[in-house]
């Protein structure tokens, strides 16, 4: 990010534990935060209204190269196979005039305007459209770089092995700015999970970048894989540089064969990414995070030709994470918002977040009473704060 706006106070807030205070806010970062903070020389004031203060959002799972977000609406008569929606996808944007620039864009500022300030979405790299979409989404993270902290995920949605060339391609793509690795069931799509593991761990080894890969393989095939994947992990020493996205297959183990399998990735320190589909089985939440493994949350895809459903909104996302893991009281509630808040932080690997002084100054305003009153509720956000930047107001974009 490039340098921040001029000093900056947002006085008459309260914070998610009930306590009125302000903010100060110098060189992006925050310089105070209390009950008796002053305004900065030359500083801008902003009065709070006595809305809740919250970090800024963290979208831990997206494919904003894919959207369709304010486009006319896309019919679905898609098969319901996984490899009928990859077929059918990449057809429909090499025939549709689907901009991957352009829609990255629009959707991402639909995400700032709502509060989001750090991002991972994974890009679409394959034979048919080489780095073409790589090359949009960079584009919007150079324009939109003062006020979006944005990782970049490699991703051969169209799988890796059978498709010659991709391997190259994905290296191509990391060289570009890519900052992720991603690979996709290495079994149920590129047939073969140990070579597809071996040359994913190493090229990710190769460019020193770390790993997401999304599992949807279920049951006992899922769990043959991801074995696979802890000892590489182990082996290489790759501890806290891995992501496995969805992991079905956590949520259709045996407990006991399950919790064998979370103590290891616990000790490992994989993290795991869900988007808390209603309609699979999931990882299942707390008993992941009394083992000490990060979860967070993420949209998966938004408005594209896999499904209608997604808004770029992680309030909305917190809200569905609470309904999939019947979270109900509000200090559980808390739980489904730091999916998307400083655990989301954690598995992504963003620095320098949350709320306290010398983190990075991204703030949400809303008017709420509490953080599951805003979980629930989704107000329009009020004020939100990139960077130490004003970038969205009353739930409209107005940075960069």
């Amino acid at each position: 990010m490039t340098a921040p706006h001029s000093p900056l106070l947002i006085s008459n807030v309260r914070l998610p534990d009930g306590r009125a205070s302000a903010v100060s806010i110098a060189d992006g970062r925050i310089a105070a935060l209390g009950s008796d903070v002053a305004a900065p020389a030359g500083a801008t004031v902003e009065d709070g209204g006595g809305a809740l203060l919250l970090p800024g959002f963290v979208e831990g799972h997206t494919h904003i190269d894919k959207s369709n977000w304010g486009r006319p609406w896309y019919r679905n008569e898609v098969g319901p196979l996984l490899t009928d929606r990859i077929n059918n996808e990449r057809e429909w944007r090499k025939t549709s005039g689907h901009d991957a620039g352009a829609q990255s864009l629009a959707v991402s500022r639909a995400f700032i305007a709502a509060g989001t300030t750090r991002m991972r979405t994974h890009v679409d790299v394959d034979t048919d459209a080489g780095l073409r979409y790589l090359d949009g989404v960079l584009a919007t993270r150079r324009t939109l770089a003062d006020v979006l902290d944005m990782q970049i995920v490699a991703f051969p949605q169209s799988g890796m092995l059978i498709r010659p060339g991709t391997v190259e391609l994905l290296s191509r793509a990391l060289d570009a700015g890519a900052d992720v690795l991603g690979a996709l069931d290495p079994a149920l799509i590129d047939g073969d999970p140990v070579a597809s593991l071996n040359a994913t761990f190493e090229l990710a080894e190769r460019h020193r970048k770390p790993i997401d890969i999304h599992l949807h393989e279920p049951g006992d095939v899922g769990a043959f894989t991801f074995r696979l994947l802890l000892d590489r992990v182990e082996a290489l020493s790759m501890q806290g540089q891995v992501v496995v996205s969805h992991a079905f297959c956590l949520g259709a183990l045996p407990e006991r064969e399950r919790d064998a399998l979370l103590d290891r990735i616990a000790r490992l320190d994989v993290r795991l990414l869900t988007s808390a589909p209603p309609s699979r089985p999931v990882p299942p939440l707390t008993v992941c995070r009394d083992k000490g493994i990060t979860i967070f949350g993420g949209n998966d895809g938004i408005r594209d030709t896999w499904a209608p459903y997604g808004v770029p909104d992680m309030l909305e996302r917190a809200m569905l994470i609470g309904m999939r893991f019947d979270l109900r009281r509000d200090d559980a509630v808390a739980i489904a918002f730091d999916c998307v808040s400083d655990a989301g932080a954690r598995g992504c690997g963003f620095a320098d977040y949350g709320m306290h002084v010398g983190a990075r100054a991204d703030l949400v305003l809303v008017d709420a009473e509490s953080i599951a009153h805003a979980v629930v509720a989704r107000p329009v956000r009020k004020l939100v704060v990139s960077n130490g930047r004003v970038v969205a107001r009353n739930g409209a974009f107005i940075g960069a």
